[in-house]
C-alpha cells in the first residue's frame, strides 16, 4: 500500500462534515418556518399552511435521523453529500411549488446547494446538482400554485418576468458554481502544496538529526567491534586444530559479520560524500548483485531476476541508494520464512525493482504508516525475543534516501493466497541514468559497455 501522501490527506480533509450540512439545514428550516409563519399569520396571506409546514418538517426529520445515526464528526463521502444537497434542492422546489413557483422571490435560494457543492465536491457532482436545480426551476416556471397575495386582489406576474427569473437562476447557477469551484480549487492546491512542503521539511529535519546520531554510533561502536575481532582471533588461535568444524565455521561467520558491521558504519558516516570511490557507474544487474551478496550466507534462498527491454540501464554508484536498498533487503531476509524474491526490470522509460519475501507481511495497523519515523514493524512482522525492539527508523531512512534519488517507493502485502511484504521502487529511466548521461556529455564516463537483457537466477 502506498504511503499516505499530502494530497490524499488534503482530499480526505476536504470531505464535508455531516455536522456542517445539518447545521445549515437547521438554519434553512428556521428561515423557511419564519417566512411561512410571517406570511400566513403576520401578513394574512392565503397559502397552504399545513402542506408548507409538512415540507419543512421533512428536513427536520432528516436532520434528527442523521444526528441519531451518525456522530457529529462524521465526514461524508462525495456521493452522500451530493445526495443530501439534492434533497435540499427538491425540498426547496416543493416549498416554492406551494407558494408561487419562480414568482416567489425566495427562488434565488436554488443557488445555495450548488454553491456549497462547488466548494467541496468534484465538478461532476456540482454539475449534476446544477442541472437538477435548473430542471426544477424550469418545471416551476410552468407548473405551480398561485403566488399568495392579499384576498382583495390577485397578483399575477408576466411570463416574461418569470422567464427573466429563470434565466437569472440558470446564469447564477453556472457562474457561481464555476467561480466558487475555481476559488476553492486554488485554495485546495495551495493547501496540498503546503502539506507536501511541510512533510518534506519534517522528513529532512528527522534525517538531519539522525546524521549526527549515525556518526556518534559509528564512533562508539568502533571500539566494541574491534574487541570482538580480537577475541575471535584469539579464540581461533587458541583452539587451533582442536576446533570442531562447527566452531570454526561460527568463528569465521563472526569475523565476517564484524567486517560487515564496520562497512555499514562506514557508509553511515559518508552517505553524502562524493569521493572518487563512489564515482563509478554500475549496471542495474551489478547493483542488485551488490545488494544480495552479503545475504547469501544467511540461510535464506534468494531468487533474483534481472531483465528488461533494450540496453541495460546504468547509474552512479550512489551510497545513499545502496544503503536504502540494503536496508530493505535486510528486512526481507530477516522476516522471510525461507525465500526472498528480487526482481529488477527496465523498459525504455522506467526502471523498477521489486523485493518480496514469504514472511508474515505488514500488520494492518502499521501498514498505513510504515515508512514514517518511529513506526516500527518489528513487533508487527517478526515474533520471538526481538519483537518490538526496533526504533522504526530503518525504513524511514531507507525510504527518504531512495526517494531523494527521484524514485517512488510503495510498500504493501502480497495478494492472497500468497503471504509476505512487497516493496516496489520505480524510477523514470532518465532520472535513474541522469548522472551517467551528464558524465558522458562531459566525456568522463567510466561505465562499462551496455549489456543485453538477461535473466540471472541466483
Amino acid at each position: 500500500m502506498k504511503d499516505p501522501s499530502p494530497i490524499d490527506l488534503v482530499h480526505d480533509a476536504r470531505h464535508l462534515r455531516l455536522d456542517t450540512l445539518v447545521r445549515l439545514r437547521w438554519l434553512a428550516v428556521a428561515g423557511q418556518g419564519a417566512a411561512v409563519a410571517g406570511a400566513h399569520l403576520g401578513l394574512g396571506l392565503p397559502l397552504p399552511f399545513g402542506w408548507c409546514f409538512l415540507v419543512i418538517a421533512t428536513s427536520s426529520w432528516l436532520n434528527l435521523a442523521l444526528r441519531v445515526r451518525y456522530p457529529a464528526s462524521h465526514r461524508l463521502k462525495d456521493e452522500a453529500a451530493a445526495a443530501l444537497l439534492a434533497f435540499d434542492i427538491v425540498q426547496l422546489a416543493a416549498l416554492l411549488f406551494l407558494t408561487g413557483g419562480l414568482q416567489n422571490p425566495f427562488a434565488i435560494l436554488f443557488l445555495a446547494p450548488v454553491l456549497i457543492s462547488a466548494t467541496a465536491l468534484p465538478p461532476a457532482h456540482t454539475l449534476a446538482l446544477g442541472l437538477l436545480a435548473v430542471g426544477l426551476a424550469t418545471l416551476l416556471a410552468l407548473v405551480h400554485r398561485p403566488l399568495p397575495w392579499f384576498a382583495a386582489e390577485r397578483l399575477e406576474l408576466p411570463f416574461l418576468y418569470v422567464s427573466g427569473v429563470w434565466t437569472a437562476i440558470l446564469l447564477g447557477t453556472a457562474f457561481t458554481g464555476v467561480y466558487a469551484w475555481r476559488v476553492a480549487e486554488e485554495a485546495r492546491q495551495l493547501a496540498q502544496a503546503l502539506a507536501a512542503t511541510e512533510l518534506v521539511l519534517a522528513r529532512e529535519q528527522h534525517l538531519s538529526q539522525l546524521d549526527g546520531l549515525a556518526a556518534a554510533a559509528a564512533h562508539e561502536l568502533g571500539t566494541p567491534l574491534a574487541t570482538i575481532t580480537v577475541i575471535a582471533s584469539e579464540l581461533d588461535r587458541a583452539l587451533g586444530p582442536l576446533a570442531t568444524p562447527a566452531v570454526a565455521d561460527d568463528l569465521k561467520l563472526l569475523r565476517d559479520q564484524v567486517e560487515r558491521c564496520r562497512g555499514i558504519l562506514s557508509k553511515l558516516t559518508s552517505l553524502d560524500d562524493d569521493q572518487s570511490g563512489f564515482l563509478e557507474t554500475i549496471s542495474l544487474g551489478h547493483l542488485v548483485e551488490e545488494l544480495v551478496a552479503p545475504q547469501r550466507a544467511l540461510g535464506v534462498i534468494l531468487d533474483v531476476t534481472v531483465r528488461g527491454d533494450g540496453p541495460e540501464p546504468h547509474c552512479r554508484r550512489n551510497p545513499g541508494i545502496l544503503y536504502g536498498l540494503s536496508n530493505i533487503v535486510d528486512n526481507a531476509v530477516d522476516f522471510a520464512e525461507s525465500r526472498v524474491m528480487i526482481e529488477a526490470r527496465w523498459s525504455a522509460d522506467r526502471v523498477t525493482l521489486e523485493i518480496r519475501d514469504d514472511g508474515p507481511g505488514f500488520a494492518p495497523e502499521v501498514l498505513l504508516r510504515v515508512g514514517e519515523p518511529y513506526v516500527t514493524t518489528r513487533g508487527a512482522r517478526g515474533g520471538g525475543e526481538e519483537s518490538g525492539s526496533g526504533l522504526g527508523l530503518g525504513l524511514f531512512i531507507a525510504k527518504t534516501l531512495i526517494e531523494r534519488s527521484g524514485a517512488q517507493m510503495t510498500l504493501a502485502n502480497a495478494a492472497d493466497p500468497s503471504t509476505g511484504a512487497v516493496v516496489r521502487i520505480a524510477w523514470p529511466r532518465h532520472v535513474f541514468e541522469r548522472d551517467v548521461a551528464a558524465r558522458r556529455i562531459l566525456g568522463t564516463s567510466s561505465a562499462p559497455a551496455l549489456t543485453p537483457a538477461r535473466d540471472v537466477p541466483i
